[in-house]
This record gives C-alpha cells, structure tokens and sequence, in this order.
C-alpha cells in the first residue's frame, strides 16, 4: 500500500510497503531504495539511496518508523546529512492520500482485463445512465405500474446516494450512479481506496441510507395509511438486507471481507468462502437466479483477495475499527429486519409486490 507519498528535490518521492514485511522507495517513479522490513514497531527501517544533480552527486536518507495498529508513520528526511523534512501520519492521513502510480505486475490477457477494459468504457459513456434510468422504468412499470417504479427508482437512488456521500466524505472522485434495469443500481468512483475502514463505510451507508429512507416511509404509512409507503418501507428494507448478505460482491460482504482480513488472511478467506456457501443457500432457497450470477463474480474476487493477501494496498482495520464495523454492520442488519416484521403485523399486500422482483 501507498504509506508516503511528498514532494522531494521537486519531484514525487512514495514509499511503497505492506504488513507482510516489505518497503519500496520510488523517486520520480524510479525505484531508488528496498528493505525488508518488519512489523515489528521496534524495527526502524532506514532506506538509503544517492540521486545526481548535474554532476554533483547527493546522499539522501529516509528514516521510517511504523506501527501497523494503530497506524501510525513518522520519517525523517535528510540531503548530505542535514534534516530538511520530517512529520508523522496516521490513518486519517492515509484516508486522504490520493493513491497514484502502483506498481504492477505485468498485464495479461485475461477475462479480467477484459472486464476492466468494458468497465472502463461503460463509465465513459454518460448516454448510458440515460438509457438504463429509462430501462429501469419502464421495467419496474410493466412488472407493477409507473407510480411504483418511479417510487422504486428513487429509493434506488436514494441507496446509491448514501455511496456517493461516503466516496466524498473521503474526497474520491465519483463517477456518478447507473440504474441497471432488474439488478439494481451502481455507484462509481474514479479514485482508489487507501484502507479497509474506507472499504467499510463506502459499503455500509449504502444500506444505511435504505434503512433512513424505510423508516421514513414506515412513518408516512402510519400517518396517512397509504400502502404505497408501506410497501416502499419493505421493499427498501427487503432491497437493503439483500445487499447486506455477507456475499462478494455485495455490500455486506466487502464489510465482513474487510473485517476478517484485518484479523488474517486465513480468517479473510474463510469468511469469504462461508458466504459464498450461504449465497449459494439463500439463491437456492428463495430462487433468486441474480444471487446466483453475483456469487459468480464475488469468487473472481475472492480469488483476487486471497493471491494479494501478502501486499495488500489497503491498510487493516485495528482492533476497534473491527468492533465498529461489526457493531454497525449488526445494528443496520437488525433495524432493516424490524422494519419487515413491523410491516408484516399489518394485513396488507405490502410484502407481496417487493418479493415478486426480488424472486424474478
């Protein structure tokens, strides 16, 4: 993962590290200095490199001292012996870092870069996010009528909206959101994440937002008695539970994949592979054929996570972002949960409508 990243002699100087024991220093993108560090925080690694200014030749040293977790990074910065920087990071400066220039291993054909490839070009074309908001439409107004699907688009947006405020909340670059007609929607960014708890609250405020909007609409019912908000209240809360399911590639299951990859890589992918196994459950159970399609491209990424769990680019959770994470995660599960059993106490046809889309 990026650890540093300044403005060195007037051109970029980034270090490059990770848990499992390994630091790269990049000057200009020219690798300039490698050691082979230790998590251990008493361990201060001290990378040594030489750069040429005309003909005068410069010794620069970068002294690093790291602890893991909490995250926390000091350094010093000297040319010919005298200090000329130092400052220390923590994770809220890490958050804010803009994640540029990687190394990489060399590219491949693949499925994968084929995938990356049609993704990029789909987030390129604004026409399309017309074109699916009018699929969606006039999708959900043939499966119930125009006044429902309208409905149903904005609590779609609504769920994504709650996406884009997290992305901006750490200052990412969005994209934007796309309506996809059956599946749901889609909430883009042009920037990566640096940590897990970014990871994390991008995931949860999502569903978290569905879970806002529900209650809001349970509230509308109760005042008025109109079945339309009681069925917007579940279909949100059904929408979001959904999503919480702890499955790559939904959100629910990058929360839970972050939390146990902050423990271990073991751990990680153990979970992984328990929800992929009650995915495959749920989809057989309830007949949801979308489940089925995702938990196809949530074992691409398992595999992804599982062959990159030594360098890693984003930074774990500590311990208490992991029971953060764990409380919210359980808090949003359990109140989209009370709002269908609170709806399914009134004799209505409130629970029918949303069941019907999510079994097609």
């Amino acid at each position: 993962m990026q650890l540093l990243r300044i403005d060195f002699l007037g051109r970029e100087l980034r270090l490059e590290g990770s848990m499992a024991g390994w630091q790269a220093l990049y000057w200009d993108n020219q690798l300039v200095s490698q050691h082979s560090a230790s998590a251990d925080p008493s361990v201060t690694p001290v990378h040594q490199f030489t750069l040429q200014s005309g003909e005068q030749l410069i010794e620069c040293r970068l002294h690093i001292e790291l602890e893991w977790q909490p995250f926390n990074l000091g350094y010093q910065l000297f040319i010919n012996d005298e200090l000329v920087g130092e400052s220390r990071l923590n994770e809220k400066d890490i958050e804010q870092q803009e994640v540029v220039n990687r190394p990489k291993a060399p590219n491949k054909i693949s499925l994968i870069g084929m995938g990356s490839l049609a993704l990029k070009l789909f987030k390129s074309a604004k026409v399309i996010k017309v074109l699916f908001v009018a699929g969606s439409l006039a999708a959900y107004t043939w499966l119930f009528s125009l006044q429902f699907a309208i409905a149903l688009i904005l609590c779609l947006v609504f769920h994504e909206y709650g996406h884009v405020r997290a992305m901006k909340s750490f200052g990412l670059k969005t994209k934007g959101i796309y309506l996809i007609p059956f599946v749901g929607g889609l909430a883009l960014s042009d920037d990566k994440i640096n940590t897990r708890w970014q990871d994390v609250y991008i995931s949860i405020m999502g569903p978290f937002y569905g879970l806002v909007l529900s209650l809001a609409c349970l509230a509308v019912y109760w005042l008025t008695g109109m079945e339309l908000f009681a069925g917007l209240a579940v279909f949100n809360a059904l929408l979001n539970l959904f999503n919480m399911l702890p499955v790559l590639p939904l959100d629910g299951g990058h929360i839970l994949k972050s939390i146990a990859f902050s423990v271990n890589s073991v751990a990680g992918l153990v979970v992984c592979i328990l929800g992929a196994i009650l995915g495959v459950l749920v989809s057989y159970t309830f007949g949801m054929a979308l489940l089925g399609f995702l938990l196809a491209i949530g074992s691409v990424e398992i595999l992804f996570e599982w062959k990159r769990r030594h360098y890693s680019d984003l930074l774990p959770l500590d311990r208490y972002g992991q029971i953060v994470s764990g409380l919210w995660y359980s808090l949003t599960v359990g109140g989209l949960c009370a709002v269908i059993w609170l709806v399914g106490q009134t004799e209505n046809e409130a629970l029918s409508l949303p069941l019907r889309i999510l079994a097609s």
